[in-house]
């Protein structure tokens, strides 16, 4: 158990600090800082990864700190990036939203096509209807059509490369290896403050608005090799060991 856990800390408390955190970061980075905006973004990595722990351990999971979690980062990625790059920094922020939703649809596939459960439901009830009722709105506004237009583009992808209109289960696991989660995990936000973090520390913040590119042509890779892995599986998908079958 987190040891802030046994301090009885919120841990909507925790998101609205390292939020806070990462604003700061922005503005000592458009300040022409290194060392401590460098530092700062790793102080909130750790606390970004530590308020789901927190929740999850003392039964605090609400809808209101999801959304306000995501649409925390959010604010601070595009503060970020403005402060980098000043009105191109919006555009970059989008680019870097469509990467790390590329990385929550795969786990998601990948998890489904396993009979995985993706994310538990809210341990709490009792959210402020209206603090979450804006938080949704901002959601769907922002987030929701990026969802939606890239799950649209995978799903047709693994149904033209079937030649089936309902692929089946083998051929979903075949289109999600573990490889590829694993690879779209490393491309999680973690990563980004980390790569981020270099990038100003080396007085090279706009180096870091250039790895975006890369990192969408990265995946764009990965995903004609996972189609690749559903034709070379054939109809039956991966056999027991994981290995594609030698049936086709």
């Amino acid at each position: 158990m987190p040891p802030l856990a046994r301090l009885n800390v919120n841990p909507q408390h925790v998101v609205l600090l390292h939020t806070a955190l990462g604003l700061y970061a922005a503005l000592l980075i458009r300040r022409g800082e290194r060392l401590r905006p460098a530092a700062l973004l790793q102080v909130k990595t750790v606390l970004d990864n530590l308020d789901g722990q927190l929740a999850r351990a003392t039964g605090q999971t609400t809808e209101t700190g999801r959304y306000l979690d995501t649409e925390g980062d959010l604010l601070v990625n595009l503060a970020l990036n403005v402060a980098i790059l000043g009105r191109p920094g919006v555009p970059v922020t989008l680019l870097q939203s469509l990467i790390l939703t590329v990385d929550f649809l795969w786990e998601r596939e990948y998890r489904a096509a396993r009979g995985e459960v993706f994310r538990e439901g809210a341990a709490q009830a009792g959210d402020d209807p209206v603090v979450l009722g804006a938080l949704q709105a901002v959601y769907s506004a922002y987030f929701v059509p990026q969802e939606r237009a890239l799950d649209h583009a995978f799903q047709s992808r693994l149904r033209r490369v079937t030649g089936s209109a309902t692929p089946g289960a083998a051929q979903r696991q075949a289109y999600t290896p573990l490889a590829v989660n694993t690879l779209s995990a490393n491309l999680g936000l973690a990563t980004q403050f980390l790569l981020l973090g270099a990038c100003v520390l080396a007085g090279r913040p706009h180096w870091y608005a250039r790895s975006l590119g890369v990192q969408a042509l990265a995946l764009a890779g990965t995903q004609l090799w996972r189609e690749a892995q559903v034709r070379a599986a054939g109809p039956d998908g991966p056999d027991p060991a994981g290995q594609p079958s030698s049936s086709g």
